[in-house]
């Protein structure tokens, strides 16, 4: 397949350098050290299964690309309003994009530009970062793919995606309610990540204290309330199971927003708790203690000082 990964990231790149090492054409879409370092040096992934150096295109220019069989859309949610419109360039005849971000929104939002028929939705379960320029780690035994067209149907170009990942050695599946995995990876993530960055501290030390704990569930469930009142068919246990993997993967979880809220950086806050709070005001659904979270973490949004 013909394939551009919008954001070569910690996810994109680890993706797109799986998927270049199985034989497809792979064009990263990256920025300054990252993609001087790719260009320079090729792409370098470390991960629980061993380690390897791709040669790869790599370009800050989606409109040098041209059309391929499908974009990965995999930047940070606070990115999306200049990437976005930059997917454009590379939508040619049967062209689709694969949204594999944190949040639920960015369907609608490539569906706006792109067309809601080119546009799959998708969920990516695994902990990885960018270790430096050019170099992407990933840790833990899971890497997973669930994604789907909004109607649930099986299409062809589903399953060309799915075999395109399964080769390159990802977990893959296609679901018949892609709706309700995202929002099960939402409940995961924005707990993880709104937790964790609140506090600074590791997901291995908080999962060791009950108070901490009580607040990982609150939260869990402030999310589950929000997505039942959207219609979002998520399972009955859905947070009991969520804890139970947070505690078999305690050591590897690092969550990417307490990362960068360390380094400084942005932080994906509205897409996350932010949404959360939103969406419950917009139901009448008190979602305490993801306002805590949010407003705790609001004056970093933009980023800050390192170590701040």
């Amino acid at each position: 397949m013909r394939i551009a990964v919008m954001g070569a990231g910690a996810v994109g790149g680890y993706f797109g350098g799986q998927l270049a090492r199985a034989g497809n054409e792979v064009t990263l879409i990256a920025r300054r050290a990252h993609l001087e370092a790719i260009r320079d040096r090729g792409l370098t992934v470390k991960s629980h299964w061993g380690e390897f150096n791709v040669k790869i295109d790599a370009t800050d220019d989606t409109g040098s690309v041209g059309p391929v069989d499908l974009a990965i859309l995999s930047v940070k949610g606070y990115q999306n309003a200049a990437a976005i419109p930059a997917l454009a360039p590379m939508m040619g005849d049967g062209s689709c994009v694969l949204t594999l971000q944190n949040g639920v929104a960015s369907y609608d939002e490539v569906a706006g530009v792109v067309g809601a028929g080119r546009v799959l939705a998708g969920a990516a379960y695994m902990e990885t970062h960018v270790e430096s320029p050019g170099v992407i780690k990933q840790e833990g035994e899971v890497v997973r793919i669930v994604f789907g067209e909004a109607d649930g149907e099986e299409t062809e170009r589903a399953r060309r995606i799915r075999e395109a990942l399964r080769a390159a050695g990802v977990d893959a599946q296609v679901s018949g309610d892609v709706m309700k995995a995202l929002w099960t990876k939402f409940l995961y993530i924005a707990t993880m990540a709104g937790v964790s960055s609140a506090a600074r501290t590791p997901m291995s030390v908080l999962l060791s204290l009950d108070a901490a704990r009580e607040t990982m569930l609150s939260c869990m469930r402030e999310v589950e309330a929000v997505a039942r009142a959207r219609a979002i068919d998520l399972d009955a246990g859905v947070v009991q199971r969520t804890m139970e993997y947070m505690d078999s993967e305690a050591e590897s979880l690092q969550a990417s927003m307490h990362t960068d809220l360390t380094a400084g950086r942005p932080l994906e806050l509205e897409a996350l708790n932010g949404a959360v709070v939103g969406m419950g005001r917009e139901l009448g659904i008190p979602t305490p203690v993801n306002d805590t979270l949010y407003s705790t973490l609001l004056p970093h949004r933009e980023g800050s000082p390192a170590g701040s």
